[in-house]
């Protein structure tokens, strides 16, 4: 067949499935800061940067030859992304379950929303913060709930040693402290 006859994508279907980095069946856990943000950057999008493609795609649009025309393929193409970008955000607000931590009554566990510090076999500690899937962020001590890490972490106490299953193997790590927001 020929390729003219076949669609191409660049991976930008959206298949309907459970959103993207939870297992299904799960639920959507995030803190309200995360829930916050992904507000805030759904609000930019939908409501500053993509009126503002716009405009440049309808001028460009007006320039005449559209297939050689620089402005308009990329503008089309940044809008594919924000309009994406745009449906994945509103799809996860939606499914989020907004959890406070600082609202936690048994402190003396590990629950989401946690930081927790706990030392590995190496004796380095480690202070890492329980937080939903969309907040993860390995550089600000931020791991998600649904990490090897966490799960072992989950309902644990101080002084608990949890076993991790690591790429390398199974790793056994002492938690030394838990706190929680407010």
């Amino acid at each position: 067949m020929s390729k003219a006859f076949t669609k191409e994508t660049d991976g930008d279907e959206d298949d309907g499935a459970e959103p993207q980095g939870l297992p299904p069946g799960t639920k959507n856990y995030i803190r309200p800061q995360g829930y916050q943000a992904l507000k805030d950057e759904l609000n930019h999008l939908s409501r500053t940067e993509r009126p503002k493609v716009v405009e440049v795609v309808s001028w460009a649009a007006g320039n005449g030859d559209r297939s050689e025309n620089g402005d308009y393929l990329y503008g089309k193409k940044r809008l594919r992304e924000i309009d994406r970008r745009i449906r994945f955000l509103t799809k996860r607000l939606e499914s989020a379950h907004v959890v406070d931590s600082s609202l936690q009554k048994n402190r003396d566990q590990v629950f989401f929303g946690a930081t927790v510090t706990y030392a590995n076999a190496r004796d380095e500690e480690i202070t890492v913060t329980i937080v939903g899937v969309d907040e993860a962020d390995l550089e600000k001590g931020l791991i998600s709930w649904i990490s090897p890490v966490a799960r072992a972490l989950l309902k644990a106490t101080e002084g608990d040693l949890v076993a991790v299953r690591t790429p390398t193997g199974i790793e056994t790590i002492e938690i030394v402290a838990i706190a929680y927001e407010g």
